[in-house]
């Protein structure tokens, strides 16, 4: 298999049944993005655009998504950034720090539909934002 170095972009309504390697397909209208995964293995890669979910910028030329795109469930657990349409490879990750980062993902989001400011729970780290957060809220 062949890690990818770049993805070009194609702005879509609907996401092709057939996807080509090397595309990221951009559905605004379904606000997602998929894509073969770069490591070559031929799996999908389904990223939703929300709040919470994949955030994309498009600066006129090329496109960007953060976070980073983590296929921990696929066999290749690859790991990578698209930033600017490049494939900027990322290091393995330990389960615990995985783990960690979906659950504080699952807490901002449960926090964020029931409108508390629940502080981050022992044992996970907090963000440099909920830090901040939680600094001026005891002022």
């Amino acid at each position: 298999m062949r890690q990818l170095q770049e993805l070009r972009h194609e702005f879509v309504e609907f996401i092709p049944d057939t996807l080509e390697s090397g595309v990221l397909y951009i559905s605004i209208p379904y606000a997602t993005t998929t894509h073969l995964c770069a490591c070559g293995c031929r799996n999908e890669v389904v990223n939703p655009l929300a709040p919470h979910g994949w955030q994309m910028t498009f600066d006129g030329r090329s496109v960007s998504l953060s976070p980073s795109v983590g296929n921990w469930s696929f066999d290749c657990e690859s790991h990578y950034w698209i930033r600017r349409g490049r494939v900027d490879w990322a290091g393995a990750m330990e389960r615990d720090r995985i783990d960690a980062g979906r659950a504080r993902r699952r807490m901002d989001i449960d926090r964020d539909l029931s409108g508390t400011t629940d502080e981050t729970p022992k044992g996970l780290k907090a963000g440099w934002a909920q830090r901040m957060g939680a600094f001026f809220r005891r002022k």
